[in-house]
């Protein structure tokens, strides 16, 4: 009786981690393993220049980042800056 308790305990608690793992994206990258396995093509050339071309737009998303996040950081420079002018730390009260 106590061993099927356990095991039912056990099922009970797996379901949720399970669940997180097939949502992460390793669990993602794992359930689009096996389509990238079936549509290999036997022409390696093929493969080098999707790689090639799925290698440059990663490049030029890092790119887009790292000119957002300048932007941004000079942005907090900035509003830094006009706190340290106006000699108020503190933020107005809201109204409610």
């Amino acid at each position: 009786m106590k061993s099927i308790v356990g095991l039912v305990l056990l099922v009970a608690l797996c379901i949720p981690i399970v669940a997180m793992l097939i949502q992460s994206p390793i669990g993602r990258a794992f359930r689009r393993r096996p389509d990238r396995s079936l549509h290999r093509s036997p022409n390696p050339d093929a493969e080098l220049a999707d790689v090639r071309r799925r290698l440059d737009l990663v490049e030029g998303d890092v790119e887009i980042l790292q000119h957002a996040l300048r932007e941004a950081r000079d942005q907090a420079e900035y509003l830094q800056e006009l706190i340290e002018q106006s000699g108020r730390t503190d933020l107005p009260r809201g109204r409610g």
